[in-house]
């Protein structure tokens, strides 16, 4: 990708366009946008809102952006527009909230405070064949989103390797994410932790411990025979695990594991969520912290009870 685009999306990300910002990090913010001409003709929003943000964020025109409609909120007054952003044919997406007389824009994150916020997404998460390590009614569950490719994944999976077997109350859950507009070897090394899976599940982990601790040696050149290594460093059968490198199946449930992320809005790697508590990146403090307090709060429960 060209440096063009890393600056663009990394602008991005910094501004709040792209991205889930953890609640406790969030930064919220009311910004004056050009009123709408007739004051409240929603038709002129999405206009008006790319004309903002091109200029906020000095946005070319190689660069492409789309606002949809509005749509109407929970809250009176309030309506949210999906926004795209397309660089060198790297797409990203958010929302933004727009006041209904094209007034003002708001930065953040809507929460409905009547609600668990989150139990939605533990309900979006699509785990049930991804590979997984703990027990099956842990107190604990952590849904990694995860590139073997992304250097911050490695760093995550050295936290989570020096500090889970201290908590046997928490299972981990593997998804795939590869970022293939960045990384070209990333969706090689997701088909071969899915094979690897598909043959033998424990076996999968072994090939997660092999790729994260050999990523600096592996490449786009390189990939399948290294793949193919460690499959066979796993005790796989090579011929088994070649014949589903190559398969449908496969594709799909790498497919099907990044399509689950985006419906979760999961925009960087890693993404983890602690029981539905989303963390971007590789904060150990940050992990241990939500797993702490997860075990904390369920054994309070069952004391009050």
């Amino acid at each position: 990708m060209k440096n063009s685009s890393i600056a663009a999306i990394a602008l991005l990300a910094m501004a709040g366009l792209i991205g889930v910002v953890h609640p406790a990090r969030a930064q919220q913010a009311v910004v004056p946008a050009p009123t709408v001409a007739g004051g409240a003709n929603t038709n002129q929003i999405p206009k008006t809102l790319e004309a903002y943000l091109r200029h906020l964020y000095a946005f070319g025109p190689d660069v492409e952006v789309h606002v949809s409609e509005p749509r109407e909120t929970p809250i009176a007054g309030l309506l949210v527009s999906d926004v795209s952003v397309k660089v060198d044919g790297n797409d990203e997406a958010g929302k933004f909230y727009v006041s209904k007389d094209g007034k003002y824009l708001f930065r953040g994150e809507l929460s409905d405070l009547t609600k668990d916020p989150l139990a939605e997404a533990r309900a979006e998460m699509k785990t049930k064949d991804a590979p997984s390590v703990g027990p099956s009614k842990a107190a604990v569950t952590v849904v990694e989103y995860s590139d073997f490719e992304c250097p911050v994944c490695r760093n995550l999976h050295d936290v989570m390797r020096g500090m889970l077997p201290n908590y046997p109350q928490v299972r981990l859950v593997f998804m795939d994410y590869p970022l293939d507009q960045i990384h070209p070897w990333a969706r090689t090394a997701a088909l071969a932790g899915r094979c690897a899976y598909n043959q033998s599940p424990a076996s999968f982990w072994k090939v997660y411990d092999l790729i994260y601790d050999n990523q600096e040696l592996i490449s786009a050149g390189n990939a399948w025979e290294k793949v193919n290594d460690f499959a066979g460093q796993a005790g796989l059968n090579r011929e088994v695990f070649k014949a589903c490198l190559a398969s449908p199946e496969a594709t799909a449930s790498v497919d099907a594991s990044v399509a689950n992320g985006k419906e979760l809005e999961v925009q960087s790697t890693p993404t983890i969520f602690v029981n539905g508590r989303r963390i971007v990146g590789a904060d150990p403090h940050l992990l241990e912290q939500y797993i702490k307090y997860e075990l904390a709060h369920q054994k309070a429960d069952v004391s009050t009870k």
